[in-house]
């Protein structure tokens, strides 16, 4: 049994993604999916997948209510044809149960039945402690539901490997990919993201536009480190996947990010070199007033988006000082970015209501432990939207 996680309210958009993979999902869970599928699946999942965390594979269940009985079941699971034994081992857990109030100990006593089963079995154990880019299990103990996992992924797949300048308060790379797919954006279009800070967005926009499969972009994943992974099966499966990327974007699309940060700009340059969509997305330094805005037909698409992802006034500026901001967000919405549809992606909801814009549409997500909602904003003219409300006139 393969469980996929992933951030909350982001379940709906991790199962789509499953789906179009080819896999059967059995459950939506909270927080993840839950597929049952062969352990090679975890290579394909690893790959191509871009709104999850971590891929698990499920090599334990059981009933446990104290650290003692958890540490029992955890030592009857035969580690030695999973984890190597000259190798390096973590523990990650999610654990809520009335007998363990330090999630640190219970990490430990499930650390110490995993390398006490592997000095029974061959007479040495791994090194162990907190790195995650080798080989990582992870616990799950809920009340009196106790199950264990193999990490396939290691470091969280949100973790592209491209940002090597996160700038201040970055979107993380899974919840930039769902904000997009969250919009009328499909992959042809425009995409137009002032205030771009370190690019994430523009530069996820790339990697979907173009079918770059996101864990192409990075070299170690916990499966390398996994006994049963078949490491030629899994180079060709990358190998597969880099051959099915698009060599330039969709014809007449183009990708525009612009800040007003010339600093700014030159490292989120740098980011998209690193994903290799340097060519794929257009910089500017400029104020969002004056990002270039390609010029769209008489009969725009409708999957043209602007997209900001202001300050919150809590971890960055001053919200009384971000007043104006929005506003003048909502002016230029409707002055200059007529035929697009238009987003802010925002944790503060009393800021959003300095827009002036009625949004057609609120999509809540959770960034870190700040809720936050892409505020979604049709910017039709006048006489399109009189056309709309009454199609059957002349």
């Amino acid at each position: 049994m393969i469980l996929v996680t992933c951030p909350r309210e982001l379940p709906h958009l991790l199962a789509e993604e499953v789906r179009a993979l080819g896999y059967t999902v059995t459950s939506v869970l909270p927080a993840g999916v839950e597929i049952d599928a062969p352990y090679e699946a975890c290579y394909h999942l690893n790959l191509w997948l871009r709104t999850a965390h971590r891929v698990l594979w499920r090599v334990g269940s059981f009933p446990a209510r104290t650290a003692q009985e958890m540490y029992d079941a955890v030592h009857t699971v035969a580690w030695e044809e999973w984890i190597p034994v000259d190798g390096y081992l973590s523990v990650i857990s999610s654990i809520r149960t009335p007998s363990i109030t330090n999630t640190a100990f219970a990490n430990l006593k499930c650390k110490d039945a995993v390398v006490d089963r592997l000095r029974d079995v061959h007479g040495s154990r791994p090194d162990a402690g907190p790195r995650t880019d080798r080989s990582v299990v992870f616990l799950y103990w809920h009340d009196d539901t106790c199950m264990v996992y193999v990490d396939t992924s290691g470091t969280p797949l949100s973790d592209r490997g491209y940002r090597k300048h996160p700038g201040k308060a970055p979107l993380r790379e899974s919840l930039a990919s769902a904000v997009l797919m969250s919009t009328v954006w499909k992959g042809a279009g425009h995409v137009i993201n002032p205030m771009c800070g370190s690019g994430t967005l523009a530069i996820e926009a790339a990697l979907m536009a173009r079918n770059i499969a996101p864990g192409t972009l990075r070299s170690n994943f916990g499966l390398l480190h996994l006994l049963p992974t078949d490491v030629k099966a899994w180079n060709e499966a990358r190998m597969q996947a880099r051959k099915q990327a698009h060599q330039r974007l969709p014809e007449g699309m183009q990708i525009v990010a612009s800040d007003n940060d010339g600093w700014v700009v030159d490292k989120a340059k740098q980011n998209a070199i690193a994903a290799g969509v340097g060519r794929d997305v257009r910089f500017t330094v400029c104020d969002f007033r004056e990002s270039p805005l390609p010029r769209l037909p008489k009969q725009p698409s409708g999957h043209d988006i602007v997209i900001l992802n202001p300050e919150y006034g809590m971890r960055l500026g001053v919200e009384s000082e971000l007043v104006e901001t929005y506003a003048a967000i909502g002016d230029w919405f409707k002055q200059a970015c007529t035929g697009y549809t238009g987003y802010i992606f925002t944790g503060n909801l009393q800021l959003a209501k300095k827009v002036g814009l009625a949004s057609s549409k609120k999509t809540p997500f959770w960034s870190a432990d700040v809720e936050c909602r892409l505020f979604e904003y049709e910017l039709y003219s006048g006489t399109r939207r009189a056309e709309a409300e009454a199609p059957g006139l002349p």
